[in-house]
């Protein structure tokens, strides 16, 4: 298996303005040459808004934004919007590939304390994608709180350093820096518990309701380590190389997925 270049994209946003959004991606953007995958933070095209006119349908100015990007940089570029369908909303995160096929995951945990949950439909189905040949579970900024929507699950004892869902979690976000320390924490937690790669990327700077954001955008790999520099409060795009023979090795070594309980989610 080939090891996983993926680049992480911290900055500000524009409060609800998608156009300004998309210019301000593609110049920050224009400097990314090999990579597989590109990861936009949470509501990328207006920030944390639960201002529902600035829905898109589902073949509207962002999907031909990633379309183009993703066509462009010749690689997977994924982040979330506000998406409109029949008579609901949703905080929705499209993983746009370059050739135009995509899938999509709708925010499973909303926000209340924003009261997100009077504006968007909550999702009900995880997501989990490939790439490379590398399981991908892309996942949304609350989310991180819930670690049994999260779980990794071995599904076959005897061959469980490649038979767990996936390789790779990932975290896009609008997670306010009055909270930067369970946003760190929690990352590194997810990682321990599924012997995966966590991927968070936040935002930074002050949004239109002068909420404030650090970023804290990180990678870990399966043992916890931080493997990623990105500095808080800055805006930065880092590509780091994610090695699969490392991920293979530990989970072999340390087989903790073995003794995992059985559950559903109803």
């Amino acid at each position: 298996m080939k090891n996983l270049i993926i680049s992480i994209v911290q900055s500000p946003l524009h409060w609800e303005n998608p156009t300004k959004n998309h210019e301000h991606f593609t110049e920050l953007l224009s400097d990314i040459s090999t990579t597989d995958l590109i990861v936009l933070p949470e509501m990328f095209t207006t920030g944390f808004s639960m201002n529902t006119a600035l829905a898109e349908s589902m073949h509207g100015e962002t999907l031909n934004w990633l379309t183009a990007i993703s066509k462009q940089k010749k690689c997977v570029v994924t982040g979330s919007f506000i998406v409109k369908e029949e008579n609901s909303f949703y905080n929705r995160l499209v993983w746009m590939r370059p050739d135009g096929s995509y899938e999509y995951y709708d925010k499973r945990h909303l926000f209340r304390f924003a009261q997100e949950d009077k504006y968007y439909a909550a999702g009900e189905k995880k997501l989990i994608v490939e790439l490379k040949g590398w399981k991908i579970c892309p996942l949304i900024c609350f989310d991180l709180r819930f670690p049994v929507w999260s779980r990794n699950i071995c599904s076959d004892k005897n061959n469980h350093t490649t038979s767990m869902d996936y390789d790779c979690l990932l975290y896009i976000a609008n997670w306010p820096k009055a909270r930067r320390q369970a946003w760190c924490n929690l990352l590194e937690a997810r990682a321990h518990e599924n012997q995966c790669y966590v991927i968070g990327v936040n935002r930074i700077g002050k949004d239109g309701k002068g909420i404030e954001y650090s970023g804290d955008s990180a990678v870990y790999d399966a043992k916890g380590n931080k493997i990623s520099s990105t500095k808080s409060d800055e805006t930065s795009v880092e590509t780091v190389e994610l090695g699969f023979v490392d991920l293979q090795d530990f989970r072999k070594k340390f087989p903790v997925a073995l003794d995992a309980d059985h559950f559903s989610i109803d």
